[in-house]
């Protein structure tokens, strides 16, 4: 079972996700949150596999729960689960450390996948999505954390980066590839570490951004 947290200030949204998941066997609600302060709150005790987090709440925003949970290293995998179509606010929700993220009337399917992927270790930003995003990147004053030109990637790393571009996870890329998890481990380890940046996330946004896939 994969255990999730849902952190939202509307208390009919939490509801109903938590009925739309609850029709899955894979996951386990394991904690409610209507605000960022309380999600703050009951986060260590919870120890969530997956948070679904809203990004407008009164309090504390989603924004800066994720800032916050990534400068104290104790943030979950999370997915930015919103009603607002901003890229603006995503791209910034993502470059906090969030996997990706889902429109509220994202099918229980896709929402499920979503869910295993990021538990798995994947990421959810899509090349679609991802495109978008970045055509509104110059108006962002917040800059990526990252190489402005990053060393050059092997024909198996940049096979690898694709595929984390997917949304696998190491242990599907592993299958795929024929070869140990481990090895794509070292793989990963040595994307990041050439491209300056600090995680998947920012690995693929990245690679977007400079024309690698």
């Amino acid at each position: 079972m994969i255990k999730v947290m849902l952190v939202d200030d509307q208390n009919l949204v939490r509801k109903g996700v938590r009925n739309l998941l609850e029709l899955s066997e894979e996951i386990d609600i394991v904690g409610e949150a209507a605000d960022g302060v309380e999600a703050l709150r009951l986060l260590p005790e919870i120890d969530p596999d997956v948070m679904l987090l809203d990004m407008r709440m009164p309090e504390m925003s989603g924004l800066d729960v994720l800032r916050t949970l990534s400068q104290s290293g104790n943030l979950p995998p999370t997915i930015i689960l919103t009603t607002f179509d901003d890229d603006e606010l995503v791209l910034a929700g993502i470059q906090a450390g969030a996997r990706g993220y889902l429109l509220k009337d994202v099918s229980l399917e896709d929402l499920v996948k979503a869910i295993r992927t990021v538990a798995e270790g994947g990421t959810i930003v899509k090349p679609a999505v991802t495109q978008r995003l970045l055509k509104g990147l110059e108006n962002l004053k917040t800059e990526f954390s990252s190489l402005d030109r990053p060393d050059p990637l092997t024909e198996r790393e940049t096979e690898i980066l694709r595929l984390m571009a997917g949304g696998y996870s190491n242990k599907e890329i592993a299958a795929s590839l024929s070869v140990a998890e481990g090895t794509i481990k070292n793989h990963v380890s040595n994307i990041l570490s050439k491209m300056g940046v600090r995680d998947r996330t920012r690995a693929v946004l990245k690679a977007f951004e400079m024309g690698q896939i």
